[in-house]
């Protein structure tokens, strides 16, 4: 079996800046598998589109049955691989996991399965971004600013059987604007109005339910402390992405100085960044991309790796069908699993109609797809609609 050609997808997610991009690796003898390119919202979906278009030529006519050696000739003969760059790695990932999906159709196993057999039958998830709402249309609604509303989102989310929440209160500030970011020390005012969120998210989900802090980077070593120590009495589970992820430095010093666990790694890539960050105790859940950090291949091992160093791993999952389907499947095969994130724009029917088959959560739990593969393809919407469309059929 050989590949043939690698088609590119920029899919219409139902608003601007909801693109995802996926790729479709199909071979001489009919079988195709999916895998996607993380950069799919805000910016960077033609990014990834056009590095997916550079690197599909190094497969073209190669067995996909040889997922490592494949990783390792797009990451090292493609020069500027190595450099570990998030264009160059998303199109890895997702050429990546289009192989596994083709070794699981061929012969005839889920996903899971190939990665060693389920640790658990199914997967509980939290609710992820409430500060955008909790309901169907995506993020587009419901903006989380007043204290009620971020209340009323996750108590209906708790309401359909969740019992942990992830929320970012320095998204908005006061007036539904975007605060921006908090550098340095967090002024009164808005220390104030952060924790009054905190506090009423907390009333209005009780004891028992988990609230996850996401700060997406925009707090700095001082804010973040900060955040940490007004948050700390309302019994946070983690809190994600609290500095830019380069700054290893950083994330040391605001580990030490939180009574909270910290999480991230959405926007790192490769094992090698990874490691960097267990070894100094810097990340105590990791949250890898398998459309960013390397695909189901390179995943994998971080998650081995993370095992070593008692850091549990939750795959970030902010994508179309194609992604959460690979996310569910790694996640049930570690034994260092830590929860399931189920974003809002999951539940949107612009991005659920993008896929032939929708995993939500019952009551809080994710089941594991059954089918071979992935157990997930592209909708004939999805490719009827798609942006872009092209068709990579020769060797580089």
């Amino acid at each position: 079996m050989k590949i043939r050609s690698v088609e590119i997808f920029m899919l219409d997610g139902g608003r601007p800046g909801w693109r995802p991009v996926v790729c479709r690796v199909n071979t001489d003898e009919g079988l195709s598998g999916y895998g996607e390119a993380s950069l799919g919202f805000d910016n960077g979906a033609a990014g990834a589109v056009g590095m997916l278009r550079e690197i599909a030529p190094m497969v073209i006519g190669r067995d996909p049955m040889a997922h490592e050696a494949l990783w390792d000739h797009m990451f090292s003969d493609s020069f500027w691989g190595q450099g570990g760059g998030v264009a160059v790695l998303s199109a890895v990932s997702a050429i990546d996991t289009a192989l596994w999906d083709i070794k699981g159709k061929a012969l005839s196993l889920p996903l899971c399965r190939l990665l060693g057999g389920p640790c658990r039958p199914r997967l509980r998830a939290y609710a992820s971004q409430l500060q955008f709402g909790w309901g169907t249309e995506g993020m587009v609604f419901d903006r989380g600013f007043r204290r009620e509303d971020l209340a009323e989102h996750a108590a209906r989310a708790v309401g359909e059987g969740f019992d942990a929440v992830k929320i970012n209160f320095i998204t908005y500030d006061e007036t539904g604007n975007r605060l921006g970011f908090l550098r340095g020390p967090i002024p009164l005012r808005i220390q104030r109005m952060v924790e009054a969120r905190i506090a009423a998210v907390r009333e209005a989900v009780g004891a028992d339910v988990d609230i996850l802090l996401e700060n997406h980077g925009r707090t700095d070593a001082v804010s973040a402390a900060q955040l940490a120590r007004i948050a700390a009495p309302y019994g946070i589970a983690f809190m994600e992405e609290p500095n830019t992820p380069m700054l290893l430095q950083t994330a040391e010093m605001i580990h030490r100085e939180c009574a909270i666990p910290i999480a991230g790694g959405e926007r790192m890539y490769g094992r090698w960044n990874f490691l960097n960050f267990f070894q100094k105790n810097a990340l105590q859940v990791a949250q890898p991309d398998i459309g960013i950090a390397g695909g189901i291949t390179e995943v994998k091992k971080i998650c081995d790796m993370a095992h070593a160093f008692d850091v549990t791993v939750q795959a970030h999952c902010c994508g179309s069908p194609i992604i959460i389907a690979a996310a569910l499947h790694l996640e049930a095969a570690i034994p260092n699993f830590a929860i399931h994130e189920h974003h809002v724009t999951n539940r949107s029917e612009a991005n659920i109609s993008l896929g032939k088959y929708d995993y939500q959560p019952v009551d809080g739990f994710c089941a594991v797809p059954e089918l071979p593969g992935l157990g997930q393809e592209l909708s004939e919407k999805g490719e009827r609609t798609a942006h872009v469309h092209v068709t990579v059929d020769r060797p580089c």
